[in-house]
């Protein structure tokens, strides 16, 4: 048994290996690829998915995973852990032809130039053909798992293993509500926050940003940041975790915030224990779970007060100009203020949600067929207005802001707002546990939160599935608004 577990453990590094290298292709895709290199990529893209799905759905694999009982380990073991993961993932894998893999990896890198060029020209039209033949090719496997109650089912598992659309309703429904009229009742309220737009030199603010996600604890030996039109974060494994940010002149903290959301991301990557390295235990343990620390990074802590009575006079400093004359509490209202806006990534704390609900409810409109693709930018700026009251300006900042679709990643969008709200069920239990965190924090010892993040979610990689996780750091295992709701209330009272 010893035997065949290493040869298994053997495949599967070598899988790992071969993801990772696939990884490296897209980020340089999104960081550093000339413009005439898009199909070369394109095609290479589709090479090494095809090797890795063939290898991922080997008769040798499976055979070891099927010759190995998880119960023959203990309980709590990485051993029973690994083997339950892999026999989910072989199943789910072969329901899947190499053919239709193969034609994900290259329309999906095809239409990720095109959704740069759609965004260059702002034509949404540029863009719409190809999200139409991923939306199809999107339709036909989530057929392959049929039935199930929604068409959504199978791509919301892929990144929430068990979340199903009729959850997420149940968990929307009343979220929606209660953001609905928090945003009612905040967003009329005055704010002076006229000095944020001025404009800020980027590499000062790139070099600020640098400083801070080190100080949070940021490995850049094992990790590097860059800029990209879309902030996102990478893992080629659990020494090389790279991040990548955005830098716009008249939107400050906006390069700040995007930095620590995937510096979060980050840290979960960095923090895992090193013996599931090269295995598929070695990444979060849900995306919900992996948002659920970008989120709190980037809001319990980079918009909190503690966290601004530490950083700020180093950023006063870096702009006096257009800071010398704010006092921190002006600042810190003016990075709170609730206004309803065109873009996801810049949207504050009681709107961002909506903005997610809103992309949920495109997604299932297209892949149930009730939304052309060719028609989308038009649904987008209507659920806008009805959401939010905004009207997007052109399809840059309205239909083509997120890079999701073009890389075929239906069923992620949620996962932002299931993060959202884990987060806040993880932050309270840092207050609890933790004595003083917030008064640690306003001195700069971030080392403090970071700690028990690693012992109660970063170590465990996704050894546990997320509602075990969620009841081992909470003592809950479903998800709810509740919490979050809680917090997001008091914050705003207070402000």
């Amino acid at each position: 048994m010893e035997k065949r577990f290493a040869e298994l453990k053997a495949l599967v590094a070598e899988i790992h290996d071969l993801k990772a290298a696939l990884a490296l292709l897209e980020w340089d895709q999104q960081v550093y690829l000339p413009a005439g290199a898009e199909n070369g990529r394109a095609a290479q893209i589709e090479t090494l998915s095809g090797v890795i799905h063939a290898k991922s759905t080997a008769a040798k694999l499976g055979k070891l995973i099927e010759t190995l009982e998880p119960a023959d380990y203990p309980e709590d073991s990485t051993e029973r852990a690994l083997l339950t993961r892999l026999r989910r993932d072989f199943a789910k894998k072969n329901k899947v032809p190499a053919k239709l893999v193969s034609q994900l990896a290259r329309t999906t890198a095809e239409a990720h130039a095109a959704w740069v060029r759609a965004r260059q020209a702002a034509d949404y039209t540029l863009f719409a053909p190809h999200l139409a033949r991923i939306v199809e090719l999107k339709r036909r496997y989530a057929e392959l798992f049929a039935p199930s109650a929604s068409i959504y089912d199978p791509l919301l598992d892929d990144y929430e293993p068990g979340m199903t659309a009729a959850e997420l309703d149940r968990i929307f429904e009343p979220l929606r509500r209660e953001q609905a009229g928090l945003v009612r009742q905040l967003a009329d309220r005055p704010a002076d926050d006229a000095f944020l737009h001025w404009k800020f030199n980027g590499a000062s603010q790139l070099a600020f940003s640098r400083e801070v996600v080190k100080k949070l604890g940021y490995d850049f030996r094992r990790g590097r940041l860059d800029l990209t039109v879309h902030p996102f974060t990478t893992s080629f494994g659990l020494s090389d975790v790279r991040i990548t940010t955005a830098v716009h002149a008249e939107l400050p903290v906006s390069c700040l915030l995007s930095t620590v959301h995937e510096c979060g991301h980050a840290l979960y990557e960095q923090g895992i224990d090193p013996a599931l390295d090269r295995t598929p235990l070695a990444e979060g343990a849900s995306y919900a779970f992996h948002e659920s620390q970008s989120r709190l990074w980037e809001n319990q802590v980079a918009r909190s007060l503690p966290f601004w009575r530490f950083f700020y006079p180093a950023f006063q400093k870096r702009f006096p100009k257009q800071l010398g004359e704010v006092s921190l509490e002006r600042f810190y209202r003016a990075v709170n203020r609730v206004v309803p806006s065109e873009i996801r990534t810049e949207a504050d704390e009681a709107t961002y949600n909506l903005h997610i609900m809103l992309r949920y409810e495109l997604e299932l409109g297209l892949l149930e067929g009730r939304i052309p693709a060719s028609e989308l930018a038009g649904h987008w700026n209507a659920k806008m207005q009805e959401y939010l009251g905004v009207t997007p300006r052109n399809d840059t900042v309205g239909v083509l802001q997120d890079i999701h679709w073009s890389l075929g990643d239906f069923g992620y969008f949620p996962t932002y707002a299931l993060g959202n709200l884990i987060g806040a069920e993880i932050w309270n239990a840092a207050c609890r546990t933790v004595p003083g965190l917030e008064e640690e924090l306003a001195r700069g010892n971030f080392r403090v939160l970071l700690e028990f993040l690693r012992r109660r979610v970063h170590c465990h990689g996704a050894k546990y599935e997320p509602p075990v996780l969620l009841e081992k750091i909470t003592g809950r295992r479903s998800i709810d608004s509740e919490q979050f709701l809680t917090y997001l209330k008091g914050k705003y009272s207070a402000l």
